[in-house]
């Protein structure tokens, strides 16, 4: 009669261990999905996505689950027969809690902050440590976290303990046989790989998988933080393909319009010198030009798009008496990325970390230079050294006067520096008393964690709270999100109101862009392209306004952030010479249909061409495993040459852009 198999204590403690710890990551993966729930939510929807999630999750613990069963392999080692081989074993259970409660505790953050699952990027924020700290302090309650943090740790050893002294008590073998071993060793790889039984399971389970699931959203969901971080951490560096760039320099200099006779393939050349126009009537009333940049101005959370909560009353009649685009999108999701693209007028495509923070890109051509008649400013309420954003500034703009944290009258009122308000008010001081033509750029910062809003603004503005289910449906996390983003309206119509009062105001433009959109769940204000595919944390609004001097218009021709310079030079009709990727929105009013905008997602890893009818994306490393999407009713299209062409377009945009990261350095500019 055969004898049983009997599990040995440390493959049988090991299991116990592993099984709770699955259990815990599934039951955060299920408060992820709840606290973070998108308005469309339907249980029965997302049975795929948590059992994804749940090998995602067997994946990390398996890996923890093989390291103790090996080192138990060794006699010495082994838990359950040496005091060394215990407290290796403890020790190892206890890293992977401590690990467990940093990274959840962290991607929980980055989830409220940026609507995306803890990734690579998150290591930027290092080089802007004590901001970032600051950020944090303001935001969330740092000491709470840190008190949990102990208990937690402290919960954990105790249960570990316990359990091993279960099984230290069991009469179960201290050693197991060759068969237990191996079977438990298949068992522990196969839960690392992920993807044996798995259709299509020539491959061991990726981050990519969950992309497959139909929407960002439920990728987010099915992703564990350990995945989606040391996933990302695979892109920090990238070459450029400058054999591809030349083979398809035609391709790329007919997207820009590069002239024939300023066309050169062999030295890359993508300059093309702009001279006025005579008689140019619209550029001779305009003297001056305000720029504003606003923080995560996210078209979908706006009324220009209807939104039953009517954020932006004021800055929505403002588009009706300008020329409004309502496809405005920044190539690339962040603050950083977003200031990048506007001034350089590249995609920044930096991977791992932005442009600005890289030395070897600090060096930039901008079109901003070429305003050579103008004074230029350019006013910040907290610090330009933030992202390394004063080095891109001083750098490449000669003769910048930079106000920033530090250089104003106004209190400060959190570590973003002077808020909005007081931020317009100082500008408008400074810019009133000029007699010569100026070139300002304003960058907000108020619609961000912590949403301060100071308390003399009160009087004026008043705070209103909604209920949490409208605001979930409408795109708001909370009552301080929603009114900030309010504020930024209420800032906005007291400068322009202040402006209106002064000599300056009918001679100048005002250009306002979103450094940024948030991720979120559109409903039926955008076509479901949109929230199903992570575009509304770029679809930002963009407006050029000058009710004196400019015909009101609104625009459906889908276009960037890095439009925006050529398109200012234009309008005032000056000499100038761009060497990037924008391009002046006035002369592709006409293309709403044709016209294709270059889009990447970071976190996805993903770049794409949206245009009014489609959107075609795929990830960078697998261009084959492309999606293309009509717009209107989120449904895959099937045909080839039209996918075939814009996926082209796509490679070659994205290599241009990380060519021009380094190659357009103002020595470069003929």
């Amino acid at each position: 009669m055969s004898t049983p198999i009997k599990i040995p204590k440390k493959i049988g403690w090991t299991l116990t261990l592993g099984i709770c710890f699955l259990i815990l990551m599934s039951l955060l993966r299920i408060i992820i999905g709840i606290v973070f729930k998108s308005p469309s939510f339907e249980l029965g929807n997302y049975t795929p996505t948590y059992l994804l999630g749940f090998r995602y999750d067997l994946r990390y613990v398996g890996i923890i689950m093989m390291l103790c069963f090996i080192i138990g392999l060794f006699p010495k080692l082994n838990p359950f027969l040496t005091s060394i081989g215990k407290k290796i074993a403890i020790g190892i259970w206890l890293f992977f809690s401590l690990s467990l409660f940093l990274f959840y505790a962290t991607d929980f953050i980055h989830y409220a902050y940026l609507h995306q699952r803890l990734n690579a990027s998150i290591l930027s924020y290092l080089e802007n440590l004590t901001i970032s700290m600051q950020m944090m302090w303001q935001s969330y309650p740092i000491i709470w976290i840190f008190i949990g943090f102990i208990a937690t740790v402290f919960g954990f050893y105790k249960f570990i303990l316990f359990t091993f002294k279960r099984f230290e008590k069991n009469n179960m073998p201290n050693k197991g046989g060759v068969i237990i071993s191996i079977i438990f060793f298949l068992f522990f790889s196969y839960c690392i790989v992920g993807n044996v039984v798995y259709s299509g399971g020539q491959y061991p389970l990726r981050w990519s998988n969950a992309y497959s699931l139909g929407s960002d959203y439920k990728a987010n969901l099915a992703l564990n933080p350990y995945q989606s971080f040391f996933s990302t951490m695979d892109f920090r560096n990238s070459k450029v393909d400058t054999e591809l760039l030349k083979n398809n320099y035609q391709v790329i200099s007919d997207y820009l319009q590069i002239p024939i006779d300023q066309q050169n393939a062999n030295t890359l050349s993508f300059n093309r010198t702009y001279t006025p126009i005579e008689n140019d009537t619209i550029s001779k009333k305009i003297k001056n030009v305000v720029l504003v940049i606003c923080e995560s101005f996210s078209m979908y959370k706006s009324s220009m798009v209807g939104n039953p909560l009517n954020t932006t009353p004021y800055f929505n009649e403002m588009c009706k008496q300008g020329v409004f685009f309502n496809r405005a999108f920044s190539p690339a999701y962040g603050t950083a990325r977003g200031v990048w693209a506007v001034l350089t007028g590249i995609p920044d495509v930096q991977n791992g970390r932005t442009s600005s923070r890289n030395p070897l890109a600090v060096d930039q051509h901008t079109i901003m230079s070429d305003f050579k008649n103008h004074e230029k400013y350019y006013f910040l309420g907290g610090s330009t050294s933030w992202a390394n954003i004063r080095g891109v500034l001083t750098n490449n703009i000669s003769d910048l006067n930079i106000y920033e944290q530090g250089t104003y009258k106004s209190k400060e009122v959190d570590v973003w520096g002077i808020s909005d308000h007081d931020l317009f008010k100082e500008a408008n001081q400074t810019l009133k008393t000029r007699k010569l033509p100026f070139f300002a750029i304003i960058q907000t910062a108020d619609n961000h964690r912590p949403y301060t809003i100071p308390a003399v603004d009160f009087p004026l503005f008043q705070k209103r709270i909604i209920s949490k289910d409208s605001l979930q449906k409408f795109g708001f996390e909370n009552n301080d999100e929603f009114n900030a983003f309010r504020y930024t309206d209420f800032c906005i119509a007291q400068f322009i109101e202040a402006a209106k009062k002064e000599s300056y105001f009918k001679n100048t433009l005002f250009v306002f862009v979103g450094d940024h959109g948030i991720v979120g769940d559109a409903g039926n204000m955008l076509p479901r392209v949109f929230s199903e595919n992570g575009l509304t944390h770029m679809h930002v609004p963009m407006l050029f306004y000058a009710p004196s001097i400019l015909k009101p218009k609104n625009v459906s021709t889908p276009v960037s952030q890095i439009d925006v310079l050529p398109s200012i030079a234009s309008l005032t009709n000056i000499a100038y010479t761009n060497t990037t990727l924008g391009r002046n929105v006035f002369s592709l009013i006409n293309k709403s249909e044709t016209n294709q905008i270059f889009l990447i997602d970071e976190f996805a890893q993903s770049i794409g061409l949206f245009n009014n009818t489609s959107y075609l994306s795929y990830p960078i490393k697998n261009p084959t495993n492309y999606k293309f999407i009509n717009n209107d009713n989120n449904k895959s299209i099937k045909n080839d040459s039209i996918s075939n062409s814009m996926k082209k377009l796509t490679g070659i945009i994205y290599e241009t852009s990380k060519y021009m990261l380094t190659h357009n350095k103002k020595e470069f500019v003929k």
